[in-house]
C-alpha cells in the first residue's frame, strides 16, 4: 500500500481463494501522506487520510473520478460534520442531566424539585382489594 499526496495504490493477496487484488486512484485533492494512517485487519483495510491545506474544506467525494466504487466504504462511527469544530464536539457528548444542569436546572435553579407538597387524590379502585391466593 502506498499513499502519495495525489494518489493511492494498493496491491495484495487476500480472501480464501488467495486472489490478487490491485487498485490505484487519484484523490479529489491532495492529502498529507506522512500524517495519514493505515491499519490492515483480517477482513479489511482502514485508511484515515489527512487533507492538505484546509482540512475543514468539504470534498464531494474521495476520488477525482465521479464513479461509485463498490470496495470503498465510509465509517460513519468516525464521521465528523463540518458544522462542528473540535471545540464544539466535546459539548455534543453531554448527557441529559448535564444539559439540564448547564441550563440552570429545572425551574431555573440548581435545586432538585420536591413533590412532597402535591396532593394526590385517592383512587376508589385501589381501596379494599381482595387478597391474592
Amino acid at each position: 500500500m502506498k499513499i502519495e499526496a495525489d494518489k493511492f495504490y494498493f496491491k495484495g493477496i487476500g480472501g480464501s481463494d488467495k486472489k490478487l487484488h490491485e487498485l490505484s486512484f487519484e484523490f479529489y485533492k491532495e492529502v498529507e501522506p506522512d500524517k495519514s494512517l493505515k491499519t490492515v485487519r483480517d477482513r479489511n483495510i482502514e485508511v484515515v487520510l489527512k487533507k492538505k491545506d484546509d482540512s475543514s474544506a468539504y470534498w464531494p467525494r474521495l476520488t477525482k473520478d465521479k464513479i461509485k466504487n463498490h470496495w470503498l466504504k465510509i465509517d460513519f462511527n468516525r464521521w465528523q460534520d463540518d458544522e462542528y469544530s473540535d471545540d464544539d464536539a466535546s459539548g455534543m457528548n453531554m448527557g441529559l442531566e448535564d444539559m439540564v444542569r448547564s441550563m440552570g436546572g429545572l425551574g431555573g435553579s440548581d435545586a432538585k424539585p420536591s413533590f412532597d407538597d402535591i396532593d394526590v387524590p385517592s383512587d376508589s379502585d385501589d381501596e379494599d382489594l381482595p387478597d391474592l391466593e
